[in-house]
């Protein structure tokens, strides 16, 4: 591990043994990672970007010490997880979206505390990083309120305190904006990239569902799907990959029901990707075309479908094009949606 590293993972693979009664011919295990390699350096935020069940999370319960793998190696910190475990912890803190942390009849103020002495800081130490978060996230005229009386969004705000309140090397962040309205989502990842600002000595690893939220916070970014790594680059640079191409927006009269495969738009000469939602009175495809001239034979195929034009736009590559032609899906579609809405 280069000192610049505070993660780092080779060949790593995790594999569950399935259990219960099965079918002769049915698999005996399932393979959650396979042969992962990731390096994430100091100062640096690093996202994973993937489906459910894309391996994302089983990765931060594994350099979080909550998980063993089955083989490979991972460190945080240039310590191996498998064989430091309570020096790993000791420098690493996880938040995870949507989880409830402390209890209820006890206030914010009290909760943190707990969790500070918990961690091992002195009564003077965690009270002043009580005091001094509470500011930053913006809920110190909060403080005595009981977590039972929260909402979602504060509790939220309370757990990020918690997450950071032991002053780590390395963050693991979780799908940290689960559930929370679009004003607690922002304010979280301002609190977020401040922090970052604020110790570039250190390190933060984020998973999202939201690719707006990878975009903007991520210096690279690694997608993720079925336990693999298919990509890993800066978000400019994923998008970059599809500039040689035509991404075009059309909304067309609806297209009808799924034909045969031979009909499908995929079938158009030049289409590299194409994903449809179904509107209200509309269908929306998303194309990702070879050149801009395929868009004619696209335009055709529709109109012999009997589906008319009725709004066309040609957009610049975004971080959920790139995801679409890596995986060859949305990230909120999963396998078997992707069968019943091919077009």
């Amino acid at each position: 591990m280069t000192t610049s590293s505070a993660i780092e993972v080779q060949q790593l693979r995790r594999v569950y043994k399935l259990r219960g009664p099965k079918r002769k011919d049915a698999p005996r295990e399932l393979v959650a990672l396979e042969s992962v390699d990731l390096e994430v350096k100091r100062g640096e935020l690093f996202g994973l970007l993937g489906p459910n069940g894309a391996g994302k999370t089983t990765i931060i319960k594994i350099l979080a010490t909550l998980l063993l793998p089955t083989s490979g190696i991972a460190r945080v910190e240039g310590l191996d997880v498998t064989q430091h475990v309570q020096a790993v912890r000791e420098r690493i803190s996880m938040v995870s979206g949507g989880e409830t942390s402390g209890f209820g009849l006890l206030t914010i103020e009290e909760n943190l505390w707990m969790f500070a002495r918990f961690y091992g800081l002195d009564n003077a130490t965690a009270r002043q990083r009580i005091d001094a978060l509470l500011k930053i996230v913006g809920i110190y005229e909060r403080r005595t309120a009981k977590i039972s009386d929260l909402s979602t969004g504060l509790r939220q705000k309370m757990n990020f305190i918690r997450g950071f309140i032991s002053d780590p090397r390395v963050v693991f962040l979780d799908e940290p904006t689960l559930g929370l309205d679009v004003t607690a989502a922002r304010e979280v990842r301002g609190f977020v990239k401040q922090w970052m600002s604020d110790h570039p000595e250190r390190a933060l690893l984020l998973t999202s569902h939201y690719m707006s939220e990878i975009d903007e916070l991520c210096d690279r970014v690694a997608i993720v799907d079925t336990g693999k790594v298919l990509a890993c680059d800066t978000p400019a640079a994923l998008k970059k990959r599809l500039q040689r191409e035509a991404v075009f927006q059309l909304k067309v009269s609806p297209i009808g029901p799924r034909p045969n495969r031979e009909a499908m738009i995929e079938a158009v000469p030049g289409v590299r990707q194409v994903t449809v939602t179904e509107q209200d009175g509309y269908s929306e495809l998303n194309l990702i075309l070879e050149a801009e001239d395929a868009l004619g034979g696209v335009l055709s195929h529709l109109n012999g479908r009997g589906s008319g034009l009725i709004a066309l736009e040609k957009r610049e590559p975004t971080l959920e094009d790139v995801f679409i032609s890596i995986v060859g899906r949305r990230l909120d579609q999963d396998t078997t949606q992707r069968e019943e809405n091919g077009a």
